[in-house]
């Protein structure tokens, strides 16, 4: 049997990694964004290889990866917000819409679109993932899906 894993090139191999966040909710996703800023660090990815992008909600995740997914030197794009359930199920449709959209996103410009998106019903919910994953130990919105799915233009496979 071969098994494959992935992991992150050399710095300057890769290409951009664009991270896209969302400013609702902005006390969580800042702090999501930290968190895959200094996973993205620790596996060597420079400071002028990463791309940040803001939107103003979790819905405008998916235009702006499409949009950076056009961009040849964009080897994958990481998306980060929080949608929290209110007293109608609009929580639902921009869950189901978004996720939907990324993964579409990904399997047709062949490069990894993270889903870094929290779906909590309160917004305690949401602190304490942030607690408790410690930005790594869950892979919320940390960049290791990203580091272990290689990218568009540049994969090396260890054993």
């Amino acid at each position: 049997m071969t098994e494959y894993e992935g992991f992150v090139c050399a710095p300057g191999d890769v290409g951009k990694i664009a991270i896209v966040v969302s400013r609702f909710n902005k006390s969580i996703t800042d702090r999501l964004l930290e968190g895959a800023l200094a996973k993205l660090r620790e596996n060597l990815v420079s400071e002028d290889q990463i791309l940040v992008v803001r939107v103003p909600g979790a819905f405008e995740l998916p235009t702006l990866a499409e949009r950076l997914a056009w961009d040849e030197d964009v080897a994958a794009v990481i998306c980060l917000g929080c949608v929290i359930k209110g007293e109608t199920p609009h929580d639902e449709y921009i869950n189901g819409a978004v996720s939907q959209q990324l993964a579409r996103i990904g399997a047709e410009y062949g490069l990894p679109v993270v889903f870094g998106l929290l779906t909590c019903n309160t917004v305690e919910q949401a602190l304490v993932r942030l607690i408790a994953g410690d930005f790594g130990k869950d892979d919320v919105g940390d960049g290791r899906p990203l580091i272990d799915s290689g990218t568009r233009n540049g994969v090396f496979w260890g054993d």
